[in-house]
């Protein structure tokens, strides 16, 4: 079994593909700017070619923001950014019509929204009729306004960084938006040195979107990442695979240490996870080591603990390694 605690598909494999090679030039591409998390990275990625969104938790001044930028210039997106504060509404992040004075009519103001990588900054400080606001688009990819609906542009991605929900002044995301994130990646302190690498690289006073347009190269396009989708959906999942996938979607509802378990879009979040981990190793089939390594981020936030779970201090993450070394993984 892998170890699932960390995700690193730069392993050398002997066939190559249009996503490997995707991967590597985009992580190294990002490397340049934003050091270490390699699980946001590589998690970000996959959700990219996958159709997801990206729930990320951490405390203020890890990086997040710089991130989803770096990700912007590297892929060339259209990058957008939402600060959610408390008294934001979801006018403000969808748009609204606003009366034309020379047509005497109303005409649809497009949002904040309407762009391809889309952050959502600090989203648990507003309340819930705002979160509201991102679920259709984050599912279905467009904006009904009085009754007409509005594409965003494709493809479409959601970073949404949270803060701890110690901090003062969040709001529980409700589980309906929770589960239509494909993973949540958490975002902790760096080592010592990388810390020291961040504070060499950017202790400088530089403009960060200057910097970004000198020291990071564009690899691909929207066009190229379309494409990439395709490739990544035609990877081989056997049906031994799938079992193993339902079993440990399963296995979280009856858990005893869990009050709610995986739903099934859980399930389909692991199928296509493990679709883009293949491809970006260089294959055309996925195999149980490319689910294991993605059930921590696609689970965490799925998962709700029960009463005495909470009160013991029983940690998500662990409680699912526990779940997952009682299911047989098959031979594929």
């Amino acid at each position: 079994m892998s170890d699932v605690s960390t995700l690193d598909v730069s392993q050398q494999m002997p066939s190559s593909s249009a996503a490997r090679d995707f991967f590597l030039r985009a992580s190294q591409e990002i490397s340049k700017i934003f050091v270490g998390q390699e699980e946001l990275v590589t998690t970000a990625l996959i959700a990219l070619v996958s159709g997801g969104h990206v729930l990320i938790e951490g405390v203020p001044g890890l990086g997040k923001t710089l991130f989803v930028k770096t990700l912007g210039r590297v892929t060339g997106c259209q990058f957008g950014r939402i600060q959610f504060t408390a008294d934001l509404m979801p006018s403000d992040v969808t748009g609204a019509p606003i009366f034309d004075m020379k047509q005497q009519d109303f005409r649809f103001r497009p949002g904040p929204v309407f762009t391809q990588l889309l952050l959502a900054d600090e989203i648990n400080r507003s309340p819930a009729k705002t979160h509201a606001a991102l679920l259709e688009i984050m599912q279905e990819s467009c904006v009904t306004i009085d009754g007409v609906t509005h594409s965003v542009p494709a493809p479409f991605l959601v970073f949404a960084t949270q803060n701890p929900l110690e901090s003062e002044g969040t709001y529980s995301l409700p589980e309906a938006q929770l589960d239509r994130f494909m993973f949540k990646a958490m975002v902790d302190y760096p080592s010592e040195e990388e810390e020291a690498r961040v504070l060499e690289m950017h202790s400088r006073r530089v403009d960060i979107s200057e910097l970004l347009r000198s020291e990071v190269q564009q690899v691909c396009d929207a066009e190229a990442i379309l494409k990439l989708i395709d490739e990544v959906a035609s990877v081989r999942v056997e049906e031994k695979l799938l079992q193993y996938i339902n079993r440990i979607v399963r296995s979280t509802r009856k858990w005893p240490m869990f009050h709610l378990g995986a739903s099934p879009r859980a399930g389909l979040s692991l199928v296509q996870g493990a679709r883009a981990l293949a491809a970006f190793r260089g294959r055309d089939f996925a195999v149980p080591d490319d689910v294991i390594e993605i059930v921590l981020p696609t689970l965490r936030h799925r998962i709700v603990l029960g009463a005495e779970a909470e009160v013991e201090g029983v940690q998500i993450d662990n409680e699912l390694l526990t779940v997952l070394k009682t299911i047989d993984v098959p031979r594929v």
